[in-house]
């Protein structure tokens, strides 16, 4: 299947040049016939016929729900979909109650007449930046080497993979500490994560709810402005206001971001960099110490996404299913009984203080500018084979986005190049709490800039 963008594929149903139901059909062969099995956990077949049969009705009798009518999406498996269980990648969960209704932001895709296609795989309980499960498999990242498996990034790793592989043009997935941005940069598509409590959350798995965040894996900014509309409800628009590139000011984080990057991603970032500046958008660099204080924080007093994860899963992990675990997870999160109350609640209180102090520094309207992530996709099987360094890698893989995370950010991951062996480097454009439109509206013209 050609690589198309949403935008691509309306301009092909709304024509009538496509027929949703050929588009659905021509999906699902695609996904069976593609030889990695590790994408795809789900497939919705019988819904995803239905929904395109609906949807053909309506765009034949002109009464089209808008640019989405027909658009095939897969969802990470987090979010419920009616009649089917919610496993979040584990197999303690396949016994579950199937789902009674839709998740709200499936039921709000489907209003815009989107076709759900399947649930794509994920890092178990999304517990991981890397990607990596032991029970359904590993998908394999799309630009990896001939011969070689390297990781897909998570924990939306199925989503990640789905759309650079161009099985579906766009995957919901979500984003407690990295996990749409960072297989987005792994896997050489875009990623945004919007700010937390944007959309409804009703019917989404949980990790730790003071973080989680949902957002589209998709091939374009455009396409990410669109789904973004139709998960709060709205009709889709043609873009945000795109403000002219001489009036974008960006700031580059001197701190934490780029200790021990790999020199191919800070050319390929400082290449991306001088593009825009180019065409006269302001670009200062700036020093964060809200940024080690994030870390010298979780090292006091433990992490909020560890302590969070603890309380949820503690029957889990103390009990007789932590044997059908990932056991990585679980040491994970059992390193949250550590963590007392105070400490968490001191967590709370400084996350306030910083976030506020964050935000001061930044001038009117400012973007900041920073690889997504320190290094391309390393290497699956020595990550499987050393704990040790499975543990180091997720968390140098994490370290730039959780920071967004921690502070409330929006965030949007672009390609901009390539690093060493040829792999994605992403381009991170990241902006305060609430600045999702402005957010959206520079990307669009960042990801024209970067061609």
């Amino acid at each position: 299947m050609p690589l198309r963008s949403i935008a691509q594929l309306s301009v092909l149903l709304q024509s009538g040049a496509l027929d949703p139901r050929d588009l659905a059909e021509e999906t699902l062969a695609e996904i069976a016939a593609h030889p990695d099995k590790a994408i795809f956990t789900v497939m919705t077949t019988a819904r995803a016929r239905t929904e395109a049969d609906a949807a053909g009705k309506r765009l034949r009798e002109g009464r089209s729900r808008g640019a989405l009518e027909g658009i095939p999406v897969a969802w990470k498996d987090l979010f419920d979909l009616e009649g089917l269980q919610t496993t979040a990648g584990s197999r303690v969960l396949r016994t579950s109650a199937p789902a009674s209704k839709d998740a709200a932001v499936v039921r709000a895709l489907a209003g815009a007449g989107m076709v759900s296609i399947g649930r794509v795989n994920m890092s178990e309980f999304a517990f991981s930046g890397l990607g990596i499960n032991p029970h359904y498999g590993t998908p394999r990242n799309p630009a990896s080497p001939a011969g070689e498996h390297r990781i897909p990034g998570g924990s939306s790793s199925g989503s990640g993979v789905a759309v650079a592989a161009g099985l579906v043009p766009v995957s919901i997935g979500t984003d407690t500490g990295g996990s749409i941005r960072i297989p987005a940069a792994f896997n050489g598509v875009v990623g945004y994560k919007a700010t937390r409590g944007r959309y409804a959350m009703q019917g989404v798995f949980p990790l730790a709810k003071s973080l989680d965040s949902l957002g589209p894996l998709c091939r374009t900014v455009q396409d990410a402005v669109w789904i973004d509309a139709a998960m709060r409800g709205l009709p889709a628009v043609d873009a945000p206001q795109r403000p002219d590139p001489a009036d974008l000011s960006f700031v580059i984080p001197e701190t934490v971001v780029f200790d021990g990057a790999e020199p191919a991603v800070v050319v390929a970032f400082e290449a991306a960099v001088e593009r825009i500046a180019r065409v006269g958008a302001r670009i200062r660099r700036a020093a964060f110490p809200e940024f080690p204080a994030i870390f010298e924080l979780m090292a006091k007093h433990g992490a909020l996404i560890t302590a969070e994860a603890f309380v949820l899963h503690r029957q889990r992990i103390t009990g007789p299913e932590a044997a059908e675990m990932d056991p990585r997870v679980v040491k994970r999160a059992l390193s949250g009984e550590n963590i007392t109350l105070s400490d968490y609640v001191e967590t709370l209180a400084a996350r306030e203080r910083l976030t506020a102090a964050f935000e001061a520094r930044l001038g009117p309207g400012e973007f900041l500018l920073s690889p997504t992530l320190p290094h391309v996709a390393p290497a699956l099987q020595p990550l499987v084979d050393d704990e040790d360094l499975f543990f180091q890698m997720n968390g140098k893989t994490l370290r730039n986005t959780l920071i967004g995370n921690f502070l409330d950010w929006c965030g949007v991951s672009l390609p901009c190049g390539a690093g060493d062996g040829g792999l994605p480097v992403g381009l991170l454009v990241s902006g305060p709490r609430g600045s999702d439109d402005r957010l959206l509206g520079a990307g669009c013209v960042v990801e024209t800039l970067l061609g």
